[in-house]
C-alpha cells in the first residue's frame, strides 16, 4: 500500500475517541472561560491531576498504528511489520510533547494540523527525545499518523466549551470540512496500490485538459480564440424535480402541512443542477436542446478530476469520472463493459490502465459515470441501452450516475425501476441571461486586439442587455446557453442588430457561420475558391437529413465523402473546391457547424443545427410522411417544428394537417403530438385559418392543465400557451395552481398580466407559487402587480436580491421570509427587522458561516430552515431566541450528513429535521425536542442512542434516501413514554415491543408485526 495514502484512512469514529484521552475532562464552569488556555494544561499524561500514564499513551499510539495497518492487503503493508512498535514508539514520545509546546489552544488552531504536527516533531527533538531509526515507510506512516491525530486534536479544540468559536469560525469549519473529506476517502478508497493511483492521477490530468473548454459559437475560427476555459463559461443553471412541482417547505413526514403550515405553503423541489447528485445515487437529467446538459457533464468531469474546491460537492471526493457519449458508444455492435469504457470513447491512456482497474474503481462505489444523450441514439437502440445500464448497476450498484436525455425522448420513469430520481433543467432566468451575456462579452473581449473595439465589445454588451429586457421575442429565444450563446454572437458580427424570429436568427447565423465571417476576416487570399453559402447549406442538409432519418447523431467519415459525392452532381459549385473527401475537409474546417468528434467520424456541433437543415432538406424533398411517421419520437420534434418555418403556407397547412390526424388516432401520444401541433404555430406566421382553428382547438382539450406534470408540459409550448390559459373564476384550487405552473415557466413578460389575475386568490399553494416566481421576471413590474397584491396569511416571500427585500421590507411587515442566495451577514442583519420576522428560510447561502451575526438579533424568530446553506454549521449565538423549529437540509452535502453544532444551546426547540452520516450520533441536543425527521445517509442506524438523545420524543420519522443493508431494531424505543408515531422507509423489526405506538414502514421492505400499533 502506497505510504501517501495510509494516514487518510483512519475514520473519524476510530480517531476521535482515542484523542479524546490525550486531554483532561472539562468540569462544571468550563464554558465560563473566555480567554486561550494552554495546550499544557490541558494535556491528561502530565500534572497533578494526570489520568493517563505514558504506558497509556503508548498503547494508544500502538491502537493507532494497528488501525492504520489492519486492512492492508498483501504487499500493500506501509511499512515492514516488524517496525510497527517502533513507529508506536516514535509516535508516543512526539504526541507526548504536547505537554511542552508553549502556546494555546486558539494558536495552535491558526496554525493548522500540519504546522502542530511540525512542532510536536521540533519539541521533540530539542528536548533530546529519542528519534528512532526507521525505514522509508515508517517514516511516511509516522508523518502521516501524526498529522492525522494532528488534525483531530484541533478538531477537539474547535469543540470544547471555552474554545473562543466567534475568532476562528472559518478555520473551525474548515478543519470540520476536512474531517468530513477523510471519512468520505476512507468508505471510497479501502486499498489503492501505487500503480492504480499513479494512473489515475495521468487519467485526471487528461480529463480536465479534455473537458475544461468549451467552444464559443461565433467568435472566431482559430482554436485559441474559439474556446472558452469551462470555469469561466460554466452557468449552474436550476433543475426541478419531476417527481413533483411542490413540496412543503421541510415539513415533517407524518405531519399534515409540515411544522405547523398550511399543507399548500409550498416551493418548487428546484436545486442548482450541479446539485442534482446530492442525495441521489442516480439521476436521469432531462432539459431541451441547447439546455447545458453536456456542459453539466463536462463540469462534474472536471470537478472530479481536480479533487478540489468541492465545498458543495462533497459526494464528488475520491471519485473517477466516467463520460461516456452515447452518441459514440452505442454505435459499437455491444455497448462496453468498465474494461472497455476508455476504449469506447477513443481516450488515448486506454491502453496504459492497469488490468482491471476500472472494475476495481466501480466495486468500490468510487466511480461517478456521465452517461451523455439518450435522445442521440436511435429509439430501437435505447431498450438495448437501459438493459445494460441495469446490468452495470445490478454489477456495480453503489456508484453515483448520471443520465442526461430530452424531455420526451424517453417515457416518464424510464429508469424508475433503476430507481433513478428524475430532474428538469429549468430555462434560463433574466439574471442567467444577464449573466451569460457578461461572460461570453468578457470571454470575447480577450480577442479583441485594439482599446477602441473592446469599448465597442462594451457598448454592444450594454445594447444586448436592454435588448433582451425589452423585446419579448428576443428573450423567448434566450432562454438557453445554446441560444444565448448564438444570440450573443451574431448581436456582435452584425453590429448590434438582430433579427427576429427562431427561423430569421438560425438563418443569419449559418450566413454569419458559413460566408460572413471569413470574408469580413479576410481569411481568403486573392485567387483562393470561395464556397458560397448556398452550396455550402445543400451540402450540409444532405448530412443532416441521413443522421435524421437513419436516428444517428454521426457517421463515417467515409459515409459522408459518398454523401456529398453523390451530392456533387446537383451542386456543381462545390466542383471548384475538388473531390468530395477535399469537400468535406473544406466543410471540417471553414463551415463552423461540423466536427470531428473522434478519428473518422464527424457530426454537427451541435443538435439543434442538424435539426434545422435536415428540416429543410425533409421540406424539398417534401417527405411529409416520414416527418408524420415519425412525430411521436423525441427526436423529431425540432424537426418538425422547423419544418413548419421551412414551408410555404399551403405545404405548412398540410402538414399540421396530417399531424392532427396521427394524433387523433393514437390516444398515447395525443397530448405531445398536439401540443407539438400547438407549438408549431409559432413557426407559422402564414397559415390557413381553420388549421390554425383547429390546432388550437385540440390543445385546448389539454387546457387548463390537470396536474403538475401536465401543467409542466404545457410551458413548453412557449407564450402562445399564454393566450389558452383560462382565468381564475371557476377553477379549484387544484386546477389553479396548475394554471399558475403553467404560466410561471414562460419567463416572459407577457406571463405578468396573466399571473397578475391570480394574485388575489385565497389557496396558499396558488400565491406560494406566485410569490417564488418573482426572479423571472422584470422586478418592479412584478412586484407591483403580483406581489404586492398577495395576502399576507400564511405566506412565505421570497427574496433573491437585496432589491427585492427592500420592496418587501419597505411595504412591510413580512414576518414569513425566503432569502434565496448567497445574502451576506451584514445584508441579513442590517434588512431584516429583529421584531417583525417569525419564520425564515436561508436556502442556497454559500457566505453566510455566523448565524449569531446573522440572525441573532430575531427576538421573535419561532421557524428557521437552512437548506443548502454549506457555511452556515455553527448555531452559536442563537440561544436566546425563542426556536421552536429547526430545518437542516444539505443537498450538498447530503451524501455525508451534517448536524449543526451547538445545537443543544436551542432549549426552546421542539420540532428538528436533520441529515446524520452514521450509525449512532454522539452530539448533544435539546432537551424538549418531540417531533425529529431523521435522514439516515448510512446503511444502518442503532436506535439505541434516540432514546436518551431525545427522552420526549413523540413523533418520529425516519428517511433512508439509499436504503439500509440490514433490518432496523426499534425496540430500544420502548424507552420514550411520550412516543406516538414512527416513520420509516425501510424493513423493520421489534415494532412489537411499541404497545400503543403507530409504525408505519414502507409497504416494499415492511415486516409483518402482531404488535400494538403495527400498520
Amino acid at each position: 500500500m502506497d505510504p501517501a495514502v495510509i494516514g487518510a484512512r483512519l475514520a473519524s469514529s476510530v480517531v476521535a475517541p482515542l484523542i479524546k484521552k490525550l486531554f483532561v475532562k472539562e468540569g462544571p464552569g468550563a464554558g465560563l472561560v473566555n480567554q486561550p488556555v494552554r495546550i499544557s494544561s490541558l494535556v491528561s499524561f502530565r500534572g497533578e491531576k494526570r489520568t493517563l500514564t505514558e504506558k497509556d499513551l503508548d498503547k494508544l499510539a500502538a491502537e493507532l498504528v494497528a488501525q492504520a495497518t489492519r486492512h492492508a492487503g498483501p504487499g500493500e503493508r506501509p511499512c515492514p511489520a516488524d517496525e510497527d512498535e517502533l513507529v508506536a514508539e516514535q509516535l508516543a514520545t512526539t504526541l507526548y510533547a504536547l505537554g511542552d509546546l508553549d502556546m494555546s489552544d486558539v494558536q495552535a488552531v491558526q496554525l493548522g494540523h500540519q504546522g502542530l504536527a511540525y512542532e510536536l516533531a521540533h519539541a521533540t527533538r530539542t528536548r533530546g527525545r529519542t528519534t528512532l531509526r526507521l525505514s522509508q515507510g515508517g517514516t511516511l506512516l509516522h508523518e502521516r499518523l501524526l498529522d492525522t491525530a494532528c488534525l483531530h486534536i484541533l478538531h477537539f479544540f474547535t469543540q470544547r466549551s471555552a474554545f473562543v468559536p466567534r475568532t476562528l469560525v472559518d478555520q473551525s469549519g474548515r478543519l470540520s470540512e476536512l474531517i468530513t473529506k477523510i471519512d468520505i476517502l476512507i468508505e471510497r478508497i479501502p486499498s489503492q496500490t501505487a500503480q492504480d493511483a499513479g494512473f489515475e492521477r495521468r487519467y485526471a490530468e487528461y480529463m480536465i485538459g479534455k473537458h475544461s473548454t468549451l467552444t464559443i459559437v461565433g467568435i472566431d475560427l482559430s482554436h485559441a480564440e474559439a474556446t472558452w476555459p469551462l470555469d469561466a463559461a460554466y452557468l449552474s443553471l436550476e433543475a426541478v424535480s419531476s417527481s413533483g412541482e411542490e413540496r412543503p417547505l421541510g415539513a415533517f413526514a407524518g405531519e399534515p402541512g409540515g411544522s405547523g403550515e398550511s399543507p399548500a405553503a409550498a416551493l418548487p423541489t428546484a436545486l442548482p443542477a450541479d446539485r442534482a447528485l446530492s442525495g441521489h445515487q442516480r439521476v436521469l437529467l432531462r432539459g431541451v436542446a441547447g439546455s447545458g446538459k453536456t456542459t453539466l457533464v463536462q463540469w462534474l468531469a472536471v470537478c472530479t478530476a481536480r479533487q478540489e474546491s468541492l465545498r458543495g460537492l462533497e459526494q464528488l471526493i475520491g471519485r473517477v469520472p466516467f463520460v461516456l457519449p452515447l452518441r459514440t458508444i452505442a454505435r459499437q455492435e455491444s455497448l462496453p463493459s468498465p474494461a472497455a469504457f476508455l476504449a469506447s470513447v477513443h481516450n488515448p491512456l486506454d491502453g496504459a490502465q492497469p488490468p482491471g482497474w476500472a472494475d476495481r474503481v466501480l466495486t468500490a462505489g468510487r466511480g461517478l459515470l456521465l452517461i451523455d444523450g439518450i435522445d442521440e441514439i436511435p429509439e430501437r437502440d435505447r431498450e438495448r441501452t437501459r438493459a445494460w445500464l441495469s446490468d452495470l448497476l445490478i454489477a456495480y450498484p453503489d456508484n453515483l450516475w448520471l443520465v442526461t436525455s430530452r424531455p420526451s425522448a424517453v417515457d416518464d420513469d424510464w429508469l424508475g425501476a433503476q430507481r433513478f430520481s428524475e430532474f428538469t433543467l429549468s430555462p434560463m432566468s433574466r439574471e442567467d441571461m444577464a449573466a451569460f451575456i457578461d461572460r461570453w462579452h468578457d470571454a470575447a473581449r480577450q480577442s479583441c486586439r485594439t482599446e477602441e473595439e473592446r469599448a465597442t465589445l462594451g457598448a454592444y454588451q450594454s445594447a444586448l442587455h436592454t435588448a433582451v429586457r425589452t423585446k419579448q421575442d428576443l428573450s423567448r429565444l434566450a432562454t438557453n446557453p445554446l441560444m444565448c450563446g448564438l444570440i450573443c454572437a451574431l448581436h456582435r458580427a452584425r453590429r448590434g442588430y438582430l433579427p427576429p424570429g427562431r427561423k430569421a436568427l438560425y438563418d443569419a447565423a449559418l450566413s454569419m457561420l458559413l460566408t460572413r465571417r471569413d470574408t469580413e476576416r479576410h481569411i481568403y487570399a486573392p485567387g483562393d475558391v470561395q464556397l458560397d453559402e448556398e452550396p455550402q447549406i445543400q451540402l450540409l442538409q444532405r448530412l443532416a437529413y441521413y443522421l435524421i432519418r437513419n436516428g444517428e447523431a454521426e457517421l463515417d467519415r467515409d459515409r459522408a465523402e459518398r454523401l456529398i459525392e453523390e451530392a456533387l452532381p446537383s451542386v456543381p459549385a462545390a466542383r471548384a473546391l475538388g473531390d468530395a473527401p477535399a469537400i468535406l475537409r473544406h466543410l471540417l474546417l471553414r463551415s463552423g457547424l461540423l466536427r470531428e468528434p473522434s478519428v473518422s467520424t464527424v457530426d454537427f456541433i451541435h443538435r439543434t443545427f442538424q435539426d434545422y437543415l435536415g428540416a429543410k432538406a425533409a421540406v424539398e424533398a417534401w417527405d411529409v410522411g416520414l416527418l408524420i411517421r415519425n412525430a411521436h419520437d423525441a427526436q423529431w420534434e425540432d424537426v418538425i417544428r422547423m419544418a413548419v418555418a421551412h414551408a410555404r403556407p399551403r405545404e405548412r397547412a398540410e402538414l399540421l394537417g396530417k399531424l392532427l390526424d396521427v394524433a387523433r388516432g393514437d390516444a398515447e401520444s395525443s397530448l405531445r403530438l398536439f401540443l407539438l401541433a400547438m407549438a408549431c404555430l409559432e413557426h407559422a406566421p402564414d397559415l390557413d385559418p381553420a388549421i390554425r382553428k383547429e390546432v388550437t382547438r385540440y390543445a385546448m382539450e389539454f387546457i387548463p392543465p390537470a396536474s403538475v406534470r401536465r401543467a409542466r408540459a404545457l410551458a413548453t409550448v412557449g407564450p402562445l400557451v399564454l393566450e389558452l390559459l383560462p382565468p381564475p373564476e371557476g377553477l379549484t384550487d387544484e386546477v389553479a395552481e396548475c394554471c399558475v405552473v403553467t404560466a410561471s415557466r414562460i419567463p416572459v413578460d407577457a406571463a405578468i398580466p396573466y399571473l397578475a389575475r391570480f394574485a388575489d386568490h385565497p389557496a396558499v399553494g396558488v400565491r406560494a407559487q406566485l410569490a417564488s416566481s418573482w426572479g423571472r421576471y422584470d422586478t418592479e413590474r412584478y412586484f407591483h402587480e403580483v406581489i404586492l397584491r398577495l395576502d399576507r396569511d400564511d405566506l412565505y416571500f421570497v427574496a433573491e436580491t437585496m432589491e427585492h427585500l427592500r420592496l418587501l421590507l419597505d411595504t412591510g411587515p413580512r414576518p414569513w421570509l425566503i432569502l434565496r442566495g448567497d445574502f451576506t451577514e451584514d445584508e441579513i442583519r442590517d434588512g431584516l427587522d429583529g421584531e417583525e420576522v417569525t419564520r425564515l428560510r436561508l436556502n442556497r447561502n454559500g457566505v453566510v458561516d455566523n448565524l449569531g451575526a446573522a440572525i441573532g438579533h430575531l427576538v421573535n424568530l419561532e421557524t428557521l430552515y437552512l437548506t443548502d446553506c454549506l457555511r452556515a454549521v455553527s448555531l452559536t449565538g442563537l440561544s436566546d431566541l425563542p426556536l421552536r423549529t429547526l430545518v437542516f437540509e444539505t443537498p450538498g452535502l447530503s451524501g455525508v450528513g451534517v448536524v449543526p453544532w451547538r445545537m443543544e444551546k436551542l432549549t426552546a426547540l421542539e420540532r428538528l429535521k436533520v441529515t446524520i452520516g452514521h450509525a449512532s450520533m454522539e452530539r448533544d441536543f435539546p432537551p424538549n425536542i418531540t417531533w425529529l425527521d431523521l435522514h439516515v445517509v448510512h446503511e444502518f442506524l442503532d436506535t439505541a442512542w434516540l432514546s436518551s438523545a431525545f427522552p420526549r420524543l413523540r413523533h418520529l420519522n425516519i428517511l433512508f434516501p439509499s436504503g439500509a443493508d440490514r433490518s432496523i431494531d426499534l425496540s430500544p424505543l420502548a424507552a420514550l413514554p411520550d412516543l406516538e408515531t414512527v416513520t420509516i422507509n425501510v424493513e423493520v423489526s421489534g415494532a412489537a415491543s411499541l404497545p400503543g405506538v403507530t409504525v408505519t414502514a414502507s409497504s416494499a421492505f415492511a415486516r409483518p408485526s402482531a404488535g400494538a400499533g403495527s400498520p
